[in-house]
């Protein structure tokens, strides 16, 4: 009966020495605050060892553009199924969500001073009439900037002032554009030199990643603004 006080003492010892060390270890040990039981109740999303998420710019693009650029993302369509879609400074100008898209040639044109969109249309390459599209391209002012992606065919009904005007635009490869061809294009009135944003992909069944349509071409990057535009 006699042991029975110090026993008491001992257990209550310990008691209070693993309670201590319970508490030490959640603490995170003297003058740390309660980082182990933040961690405990932590989200994932704001656990430390989250991955953070790639900012995102204008139309997509990993990178901002400079001053006085216009950012801009196209897409070509994807054989006869899905439709093309341009961007610019984060406005949808043409897509199939917009049903502003068609066979053929998608094209916007832009104010290069202000980037705002002047207008956009969808030529018929296969079925339609050519002169269409003529007297749409023909008076461009100057400074105009020429968006261009193709869908399915772009290039059956074009002739020798089509690809000449084009060409005038800046463009390098449509004088080779051919059937079921993939274009993407960025050209502008009165430019000197030939397109920087221009991609092409030829409609070759030994190539094709669709059958009878090469892969759809996407293309972005920074356009800078035009001083004037008249």
């Amino acid at each position: 009966m006699r042991l029975a006080g110090p026993l008491r003492i001992v257990a209550l010892v310990i008691a209070v020495g693993l309670t201590w060390i319970v508490v030490s270890i959640l603490l995170g040990g003297p003058g740390s605050g309660f980082p182990r039981i933040q961690q405990l109740f932590a989200s994932p999303e704001n656990s430390v060892t989250a991955e953070p998420r790639a900012r995102r710019y204008k139309c997509g693009l990993p990178q901002p553009c400079p001053e006085e650029h216009l950012a801009f993302r196209m897409v070509s369509g994807a054989a006869n199924v899905i439709g093309p879609k341009i961007c610019l400074e984060d406005k949808m100008l043409m897509s199939s969500v917009k049903d502003n898209v068609g066979r053929g040639l998608n094209i916007a044109l832009v104010n290069g001073v202000s980037g705002e969109l002047i207008e956009a249309r969808a030529f018929d390459m296969w079925a339609g009439d050519v002169n269409d599209l003529l007297k749409f391209i023909r008076p461009l002012h100057e400074g105009t900037l020429v968006f261009v992606a193709s869908y399915d065919d772009p290039a059956t009904k074009m002739n020798e002032e089509t690809r000449k005007l084009f060409s005038d635009l800046g463009s390098k490869n449509v004088k080779d554009l051919a059937f079921r061809d993939s274009w993407v294009f960025v050209g502008a009135k009165g430019v000197q030199n030939k397109s920087p944003f221009e991609q092409h992909v030829r409609n070759s069944k030994h190539n094709n990643k669709y059958e009878g349509w090469p892969e759809a071409l996407e293309m972005e990057g920074c356009i800078p603004r035009r001083t004037t535009a008249s």
